[in-house]
């Protein structure tokens, strides 16, 4: 009997170990599901026949060995500085490997001996990145394979509130780490652009905003997200004048981010002293960037408040994250929304054409949400197929090639997450 080991029971974990316990069942496979914290991933088994909740330390080399030896296969969704750990139990005791972050240099330099062992680690395979990636590259071999050339490839994606739960001025709520929201944008971005290299600082990307307009949803900013360039090579488009990767945001929320920035208010390097310190002291810098379009953003957020900032708060990073949390929390009744948009400039037999490929999704209600579906959903489904031997391949990837996201992709579209195209 397989078994199925998921390190990880948080926010992103709830579709993927629904998905997972139907398939479980249908197969006559076990699920396991390691946390810190057991209650969690007891609740989110729900006891459900052939599943297991256990506690565990990740840090624990001997017990988190001895949870991979006994799997056929591992799926981690802890946050990404830990997944070397698993990466190091999955190497020791020859188990393949699925995660939805980024591929680390840690993850990286372990290419040859993944390989050698005959192993499969697949990274990237959640959302964005992932369900961007494999998107992305069935829209390129297809272009291709009609003989054509790509002239500008840009690949949009953000994590937003449905329309019926948008009820703040930040037009934002969240359905994910919060801690990635406030450091987002942190280390600057690059990207291509008209055949030139274009370098961001964190206090300019939200400033200089783009703007797409996506069916169904309307206007939508964007701003750059990370290191586009590495991409280039990955998706085979070296030849673009322009390629960027970017996140999309309210115009309104953009303007907003980049006073808090310019405030030091998404400052996590600086220590921060909360004793007798309240919330309207801690925030003093940012009057100098109140206008009447973000005054109500700041007051909706509790910047003027007079609450002492929380003990924990070790910088202030931590207090506004606090602030995130409570003022722009998901209620029960509240739906997330996920959109992606992809924008190609390209041309066939020397006409030029423009594609959008866009995909909205919106969440059932605060656990089961867009963005749980869209970031679980394809880690489950090619942990499936990896152990019925539909995917067999070795080595460390993230899922640009066909064997990997076409069978993904069409069974997504099982799930409710389908792309609509328009050329002209």
């Amino acid at each position: 009997m397989k078994r199925i080991l998921l390190f990880g029971a948080g926010k992103s974990a709830t579709c993927l170990i629904d998905y997972l316990i139907e398939e479980i069942h249908r197969h006559h496979w076990e699920l396991v599901v390691a946390d810190n914290n057991e209650d969690l991933a007891r609740s989110k088994i729900g006891g459900a026949a052939g599943t297991k909740a256990v506690a565990v330390q990740v840090e624990n080399e001997a017990a988190r060995n001895a949870l991979v030896k006994e799997s056929d296969i591992v799926i981690s969704l802890l946050p990404p500085a830990l997944h070397s750990l698993v990466a190091s139990s999955c190497l020791q005791e020859r188990r393949s490997l699925l995660t939805a972050s980024y591929m680390d240099d840690s993850i990286r330099s372990r290419a040859g001996e993944v390989r050698d062992k005959g192993l499969l680690f697949l990274c990237e395979m959640g959302l964005d990145p992932g369900i961007d990636h494999m998107s992305a590259m069935h829209l390129i071999h297809r272009i291709r394979s009609q003989g054509g050339r790509i002239l500008s490839f840009r690949s949009h994606t953000g994590g937003l509130v449905a329309p019926s739960s948008d009820d703040n001025p930040w037009h934002y709520k969240i359905s994910w780490n919060p801690r990635n929201v406030v450091l987002a944008g942190s280390a600057g971005a690059i990207f291509k652009q008209e055949g030139g290299i274009v370098k961001k600082s964190y206090r300019e990307l939200f400033k200089d905003t783009g703007e797409v307009i996506v069916e169904g949803v309307g206007k939508l900013a964007w701003y750059p997200n990370r290191d586009s360039l590495s991409y280039i090579p990955l998706y085979g488009l070296e030849e673009t004048e322009s390629f960027i990767r970017t996140t999309l945001r309210h115009k309104i929320f953009c303007e907003a981010w980049a006073a808090l920035i310019d405030a030091g208010l998404a400052d996590d390097k600086i220590p921060l002293q909360t004793e007798g310190v309240r919330f309207k002291d801690w925030s003093a810098p940012v009057h100098s960037f109140v206008s009447t379009r973000n005054e109500g953003l700041f007051q909706f957020l509790g910047l003027f408040d007079d609450e002492p900032l929380p003990v924990k708060a070790k910088s202030s990073a931590d207090a506004l994250q606090y602030l995130l949390e409570t003022r722009l929390a998901m209620r029960p009744d509240d739906r997330d929304m996920i959109v992606m948009l992809h924008e190609l400039d390209y041309t066939i037999q020397g006409k030029r054409l423009g594609m959008q490929s866009s995909l909205v999704v919106e969440g059932d209600d605060y656990l089961r949400t867009a963005m749980a579906k869209t970031v679980g959903l394809p880690l489950g489904i090619a942990a499936k197929l990896i152990l019925e031997g539909k995917i067999g391949l070795k080595g460390l990837h993230i899922p640009i090639l066909p064997e990997i996201y076409i069978p993904v992709l069409e069974e997504l579209i099982d799930h409710g997450v389908q792309f609509r195209e328009t050329v002209g």
